[in-house]
C-alpha cells in the first residue's frame, strides 16, 4: 500500500514550466484562500508541518509540490478569492495557474468547499471552469466537523443543487475515516 506518511516538499514554483524536473502524475488542490488546503495535505500525510498553514488568507502564493511515496505528487495551489489585507487576487491565481490546468501530467483537481458556507462567485466560476474544460475533480467539503446536525443537512442540499448528484467527500482533518477514505480516491485517480 501506497504510504502517504513518505511524503518529502520537492519545491515551489510561480508556473508550470518551474515545476519540478522530475515528473510523476499530479494532483492538484485549489479552493479558494482559507479553505484548509494546507491543513488538509498535512492530514493526509500524517505530517503537521509539511504545508504552512496559516489563519491568514492568501498566504500560499506558489504552487507547492509534495512528492508521496516516490509515486505521485500533491500540489498545493495558492487560494483565490481575498487576502487578509482584503485584496483580490483572483486574477493573479488566473494567471498563474493558466497553463498548469492543461498539463499532461494533472491527474485531477482536488476541489475544496468550506463545508459551513454557501459557494461564493469565485467557487462558481472555478467550478465552471473545470466542468467547460473536462478536468477531472474530486469535491472535499471541508470543516464538516464543525457543523451540526441541521447544517450538516444544509449543506447537503446547497451541494445537490449546485453539483447535482455527484459523490463528494465531507471531510474533517480530525476524523481519520474520512482522510483515508480521500486517500484511497486520490490513490485511485493518481495512479489508475
Amino acid at each position: 500500500m501506497l504510504d502517504f506518511s513518505k511524503a518529502t516538499f520537492v519545491k515551489s514554483a510561480t508556473m508550470l514550466s518551474q515545476r519540478p524536473e522530475k515528473l510523476f502524475p499530479e494532483i492538484c488542490f485549489v479552493g479558494k484562500s482559507n479553505v484548509g488546503k494546507s491543513s488538509l495535505i498535512n492530514a493526509l500525510t500524517a505530517h503537521k508541518k509539511l504545508a504552512y498553514t496559516s489563519s491568514k488568507p492568501g498566504y500560499t502564493k506558489l504552487l507547492n509540490y509534495y512528492l508521496i511515496d516516490d509515486q505521485f505528487y500533491l500540489v498545493d495551489a495558492p487560494g483565490y478569492g481575498y487576502t487578509i489585507s482584503g485584496s483580490k487576487h483572483l486574477d493573479n491565481f488566473a494567471s498563474m495557474m493558466e497553463d498548469y490546468f492543461f498539463n499532461d501530467n494533472l491527474k485531477a483537481v482536488i476541489f475544496l468547499v468550506d463545508s459551513r458556507h454557501k459557494l461564493s462567485k469565485d467557487d462558481l466560476s472555478f467550478f465552471d471552469f473545470i466542468k467547460e474544460n473536462d478536468i477531472p475533480f474530486v469535491l472535499v467539503t471541508t470543516k464538516i466537523d464543525k457543523l451540526n446536525q441541521s447544517e450538516k443537512a444544509k449543506m447537503q442540499k446547497n451541494v445537490k443543487e449546485i453539483f447535482g448528484d455527484i459523490s463528494y467527500f465531507p471531510v474533517s482533518i480530525n476524523n481519520k475515516t474520512s482522510i483515508e477514505k480521500l486517500k484511497e480516491r486520490i490513490v485511485n485517480l493518481a495512479l489508475g
